[in-house]
């Protein structure tokens, strides 16, 4: 995962005043659902970068939003400073850069986990117990599927990979008759 650099700030900033990393991933989860709604709502993202719309419109669209996801106040007012600074269409990086510091404070691995078909829950609690066996540490699986592998998956974590993937398995034979 690469951090873009104009996040960082923003997120140490979160963390700092959240107090701690538990309560900064607490509020992070909190922020993702208001990540969600712009996701999912063009027109939500659209008065958030159009400069025509006035400031005092878009905080209390966001205080509205924020009332009905049940936001803490916390995070209320993390999404108004987003806001105010014109970052709220950029929450998704921000969040991005949440989770790295979060996860190196915690002491968790990222792992992105790319898997030939879907996995149930008791497939993803074995395969981030086996790979967190592997790091040494407690993982947070980023899990897509990827029908190509043909089965097993291919998981990543910084720049190593470990590859479980039947497409794998053929082209190391493949490359092994040549």
């Amino acid at each position: 995962m690469m951090v873009r650099r104009f996040a960082r700030p923003y997120a140490r900033a979160i963390i700092e005043v959240a107090g701690s990393a538990e309560k900064a991933n607490a509020l992070r989860g909190e922020l993702m659902r208001f990540e969600a709604a712009l996701r999912e709502s063009p027109e939500l993202r659209n008065v958030y970068a159009n400069p025509g719309i006035d400031m005092q419109t878009k905080l209390d669209l966001t205080k509205t939003l924020a009332s009905r996801m049940k936001l803490s106040e916390l995070a209320a007012r993390a999404a108004e400073v987003l806001v105010r600074f014109n970052r709220m269409n950029d929450v998704g990086p921000i969040l991005e850069a949440m989770a790295a510091y979060v996860n190196e404070a915690l002491g968790i691995a990222r792992i992105e986990v790319r898997s030939a078909k879907i996995l149930t829950p008791d497939e993803m609690t074995q395969l981030a117990t086996t790979l967190g066996r592997k790091v040494g540490k407690k993982v947070e699986l980023d899990v897509t599927t990827d029908p190509a592998l043909l089965g097993g998956f291919v998981a990543r974590i910084g720049s190593e990979v470990w590859d479980a993937s039947v497409s794998g398995k053929i082209s190391r034979f493949k490359e092994s008759l040549t």
